[in-house]
C-alpha cells in the first residue's frame, strides 16, 4: 500500500486556473471518506469476512486501513483491469469493477503504534476499538492532531472499564491498554466540539460486553447527519440500535452488543467533494453532473443541492446522477449550517464572489477541525480583497472585488479547494500546497484541470 503520509508532488504554490468560459463536464467523485472509515471499524468487529468495493483511497483511509492491519486485521487489496481506481471522466462511472478490499476480522492485538495523521476518524473511532484488543496501542500523529479535542472520547472509555494513559491532556499522543474485552455500559458526554465522538462510541458498542448508552449533554450537537450515517451503518451491519432519529430520549443512542455481518458493500461518492465542482458550475453559469448521486442518503454534502439552488443555480436528479446548472448570477444566503459544517469552506468561496451579503451560521466548532477554519477564511478572504468577518458561531461576508494573491491552506483540504474555486473568477490565486487535498480527494488537481478543460487536465494554466 502507498505510504499514506504521502501525496502527489505539486508545486508549493498551485496557480489556480481561471474559468475560460461556462464549464460543461461530467465528474465522477471518488467515494465517500466518512462511508469508507465508518465500514472499515465495522468491518473489523465482524464475525467474518467482507468487501468494500469502491471505497475512497486518500491519505485518511489509507490511514485508517494501516492502522487496522497494526492491530491484526487482514486487509486485501484487488483492482479491476477494466480501468484505474479513480478518474474523473464520464467512463470512469460506468466501469464494472474498480478498487475493492476484502476486510478479514481477527483477534485485535498489541502492542501496536497507530499514526493518525490528521485524521478526525482515525483518532477517534479506533481508541475504543483499541480497547477490545489485548495489549498498549499507542496513538500519535501530525503535531495538528496534539490540538484537536480528544476528551469526550478518552473520559468516556474511562468510565466504560478503559485504561487510558494520556498524561492529562485529553489530546494525542496517548496510549489505551487493552485487555482484550470492554465492559461498556451506559456514558455521559459532551460532544458539542465534535459528533465524531457520539459516533466512535457507537461503532464499537456491539463488541463492548454491555453494549453502549451515549448520552450527550453539551450543547447543541454539530453534523448530526453523521451520526445518523454511524446508526444506519450498524443497523445495516446487524446491529441492534436505539436512536434519536427514531423517536427515542433526546440525544441518548443504545447499542446493543451482538455479533456484526460481514458486508458486500459499494462506497457511494463522496457528496461533500463535489462541492467545489458544483460550486464551478454556480460561479461560471455552467452546468456539471455528478454521476452516482445517491436518491437517498445520509452524507451531509447532499444538502448541496438546496443550498446552491438557494444561491442561484438548478439541479435535476436522474438516472444520470445530479446535474447542477448555475443560473448566470450568484445570491448571498443566510444559512445555519450546524448539521454541515465541512461545507462552510465551499460556501464562503462561492459567497465572498456572490452579489448581496451572506451570513453563514452555527458553525463555532469549526475552529477545532483540521485548523481553525472560520479564522483562516477571514484572513485568506481578506487577503484577496475581501470583507469576512467572524461572529459568534459562523462568518458574515460582504461582496467586494477580489484580487490575486496566495491562498494559504494550513495542511486543510477544504481551505484547498475552497482556494481553487475563488480561482475561478479571479486571476492570479496561487493556492499553497494543494496537494493536501491528498487528504480525502486524490489527484483533485488533474479533476480541476480537466473540468476546465486544460490541456492533459494539469489544472494549471495553459
Amino acid at each position: 500500500m502507498t505510504d499514506q503520509r504521502t501525496s502527489p508532488a505539486e508545486p508549493a504554490l498551485w496557480p489556480a486556473p481561471t474559468a475560460p468560459g461556462r464549464v460543461e463536464a461530467t465528474v465522477t467523485v471518488p467515494g465517500s471518506k466518512s462511508v469508507t472509515n465508518r465500514a472499515l471499524v465495522l468491518a473489523a468487529l465482524s464475525s467474518e469476512p467482507g468487501w468494500l468495493r469502491r471505497p475512497l483511497r486518500s491519505r485518511d483511509t489509507l490511514l485508517m486501513a494501516e492502522a487496522l492491519r497494526t492491530l491484526g486485521v487482514g486487509i486485501e487489496e484487488t483492482v479491476s483491469s477494466s480501468s484505474s481506481a479513480y478518474s474523473a471522466t464520464a467512463a470512469d462511472s460506468e466501469r464494472p469493477g474498480g478498487e475493492a478490499w476484502r476486510v478479514i476480522p481477527t483477534a485485535l492485538r498489541g502492542p501496536a503504534t497507530v499514526d493518525v495523521g490528521n485524521a478526525g476518524t482515525v483518532m477517534r473511532f479506533l481508541p475504543p476499538l483499541a480497547a477490545l484488543a489485548q495489549g498498549p496501542v499507542r496513538f500519535d500523529g501530525d503535531p495538528r492532531c496534539y490540538e484537536r479535542p480528544l476528551h469526550g472520547v478518552i473520559d468516556a472509555l474511562r468510565t466504560l472499564g478503559a485504561r487510558v494513559e494520556d498524561e492529562g491532556r485529553g489530546a494525542l499522543p496517548m496510549t489505551v491498554h487493552g485487555n482484550g474485552s470492554l465492559a461498556g455500559g451506559p456514558v455521559e458526554i459532551d460532544a458539542s466540539s465534535s459528533s465524531q465522538f457520539v459516533s466512535a462510541l457507537l461503532l464499537s458498542g456491539p463488541g463492548f460486553n454491555q453494549g453502549v448508552e451515549v448520552r450527550h449533554t453539551g450543547r447543541t450537537l454539530p453534523s448530526m447527519p453523521h451520526i445518523r450515517m454511524t446508526v444506519d451503518m450498524l443497523r445495516a451491519a446487524g446491529a441492534k440500535v436505539d436512536a434519536p432519529q427514531d423517536g427515542g430520549a433526546p440525544n441518548v443512542w443504545r447499542v446493543t452488543p451482538g455479533a456484526l455481518l460481514g458486508r458486500d458493500l459499494t462506497v457511494e461518492p463522496d457528496l461533500s467533494n463535489a462541492q467545489p465542482f458544483l460550486a464551478a458550475a454556480l460561479v461560471t453559469g455552467g452546468r456539471v453532473t455528478v454521476p452516482d448521486w445517491p436518491e437517498h442518503t445520509t452524507q451531509p454534502g447532499d444538502a448541496l443541492r438546496e443550498i446552491f439552488t438557494a444561491m442561484g443555480g438548478s439541479c435535476v436528479l436522474d438516472e444520470r446522477g445530479l446535474t447542477f446548472t448555475g443560473g448566470g448570477r450568484i445570491h448571498g444566503i443566510d444559512i445555519d449550517l450546524g448539521e454541515v459544517g465541512e461545507l462552510t469552506p465551499g460556501v464562503a468561496a462561492v459567497a465572498a464572489l456572490a452579489e448581496g451579503e451572506s451570513v453563514l451560521r452555527g458553525v463555532g466548532h469549526l475552529r477545532l477541525h483540521e485548523t481553525d477554519r472560520l479564522a483562516a477564511l477571514v484572513k485568506e478572504i481578506n487577503g484577496l480583497g475581501g470583507d469576512v468577518t467572524e461572529t459568534e458561531d459562523g462568518l458574515r461576508i460582504r461582496p467586494r472585488p477580489l484580487h490575486g494573491g496566495v491562498f494559504h491552506t494550513y495542511d486543510d483540504h477544504r481551505l484547498a479547494t475552497a482556494g481553487a474555486v475563488l480561482g475561478l473568477a479571479v486571476e492570479g490565486v496561487e493556492v499553497e500546497n494543494v496537494a493536501t487535498t491528498y487528504k480525502t480527494l486524490p489527484d483533485f488537481p488533474r479533476m480541476w484541470g480537466e473540468l476546465l478543460g486544460l490541456p492533459s487536465g494539469t489544472g494549471e494554466r495553459a
